[in-house]
């Protein structure tokens, strides 16, 4: 059964935009997953340490017959193949970030996997590109619409790139 399942794109090192160009490709030619949207490119500023570049953030929307631990693997991966080494430092500077933000309409609380993604709905980097290609009457698991949602969201100096 095909679950359509929302993921956040994000990176600040060694030309951003083109690090979040060729993670959707890399991410669309997966077996089993089928690019569905993908948003705006994003600039905001860096959540934690301030000594490091803003970010360029995205949201891709995809289909799915993988569980929902499978794509996290899948998605991790990916970033290491992009040379993403995890140091184990919070909300430091990463040439590519992917996270799993929500998963068809369920909530998952696992040791390695939470969704919908913790924060999901205080962080404008992730809520402006997902309400641009997700429905507005999309629910959240256990929160609101994405439209009851974005307006509780201020921008935090988000902006969307040409």
């Amino acid at each position: 059964m095909m679950a359509e399942v929302y993921i956040g794109l994000g990176s600040n090192l060694e030309n951003p935009a083109e690090q979040i160009r060729r993670a959707r490709v890399v991410i669309a030619k997966q077996a089993n997953i089928s690019e569905i949207n993908f948003s705006s490119l994003y600039s905001s500023p860096p959540m934690g340490p301030q000594d490091q570049p803003d970010y360029v953030n995205a949201v891709m929307s995809v289909g799915t017959d993988l569980f929902a631990i499978d794509i996290l693997k899948v998605l991790q991966k990916i970033e290491s193949d992009f040379g993403r080494v995890r140091k184990g430092q919070r909300w430091g500077a990463r040439i590519l970030d992917l996270d799993l933000l929500l998963y068809a309409d369920q909530q998952i609380n696992l040791p390695d996997l939470i969704v919908p993604h913790i924060g999901l709905s205080e962080r404008a980097f992730v809520m402006y590109p997902l309400a641009e290609i997700a429905p507005g009457n999309l629910l959240v698991p256990g929160k609101k619409t994405i439209k009851q949602l974005l307006t509780n969201c201020s921008l935090d100096g988000l902006e969307k790139l040409a």
